[in-house]
């Protein structure tokens, strides 16, 4: 059986890693996520609007614009995948930290706290998208001030979405993990390979 091949609307390295890692062939449709520039995508939640809400809307909004991308670049039609990932504590979404200052305030409001992670995958083919919505709960450590400078100086938590990685050194802050490790990350594998199934493209 031909591996499935899509088009991945996201540039992080880390969904193009776990991508690899399901055996998924894909390409990368770059959308305008500069400073300055029209954004393709406004990742900004909307009055009262709830966390999973806002996750599985920017997804799909991905999704839709990489199709629509696809579709004015005349590039061969293949399923689109857009993602969202965030973090929320008490109701609360902490996107990606504006500077250090930002990041040492998210950390110092998770240390010692449990908090949810939440990532909408949505999967865009012909007139469908389908979403699948992964919900992890993820336990912090005591973390110290002088630790969370620290961690902050090494230049991980830019970028991340609660201003940590899973998957690099905040691992040492992290006690337990309820719910999806690759989720975390920011693509759960197990929803992915739901969504592409569905559509008809298997994964195993």
């Amino acid at each position: 059986m031909k591996r499935p091949s899509i088009y991945l609307a996201s540039t992080s390295p880390r969904r193009q890693e776990l991508l690899h890692q399901l055996g998924v062939e894909f390409e990368v449709l770059r959308l305008r996520e500069a400073s300055g520039r029209d954004r393709d995508v406004d990742e900004v939640a909307r009055d009262g609007e709830p966390a999973s809400h806002y996750v599985e809307r920017i997804a799909r909004t991905k999704a839709q614009v990489g199709w629509q991308r696809m579709k004015s670049r005349r590039l061969p039609e293949r399923p689109v995948l857009g993602a969202d990932t965030e973090v929320v504590r008490d109701g609360v979404v902490f996107g990606k930290p504006e500077d250090d200052d930002d990041a040492i305030r998210m950390l110092s409001a998770l240390s010692g706290r449990t908090h949810q992670v939440l990532t909408a995958v949505a999967l865009r083919f012909g007139d469908r998208t389908e979403v699948e919505v992964s919900a992890s709960d993820v336990t912090f450590t005591k973390i110290s001030a002088a630790e969370i400078k620290r961690y902050v100086a090494l230049g991980e938590c830019a970028d991340k979405a609660g201003a940590y990685a899973i998957q690099g050194r905040a691992a040492a802050f992290i006690t337990r993990v309820d719910g999806s490790y690759s989720g975390v990350m920011g693509l759960p594998l197990a929803e992915t390979a739901t969504l592409l199934r569905r559509l008809g493209f298997p994964v195993i």
